[in-house]
């Protein structure tokens, strides 16, 4: 069983939700591949966080919205 979901009806779980709750080892994982599909060990991870799915990929608004979770702040 996959913790992907790519079918055009999946429920998808803000990012907001989950972000924070994952992993530094995942969180690495993501950035350093934020156009590619969501590794299975980090797919996994939010899968358990959020009780549904792992989207395949990041959109380019949860793309957007992980460059400014990483942003110096003055």
């Amino acid at each position: 069983m996959s913790a992907t979901n790519t079918g055009p009806d999946a429920e998808r779980t803000p990012i907001e939700r989950w972000w924070p709750k994952l992993s530094i080892g995942s969180k690495h994982r993501l950035l350093e591949a934020l156009d590619e599909p969501i590794d299975a060990k980090t797919a996994d991870e939010i899968a358990s966080i959020t009780g549904h799915p792992a989207p395949e990929r990041l959109t380019n608004g949860e793309q957007a919205f992980i460059r400014t979770q990483i942003e110096a702040v003055d």
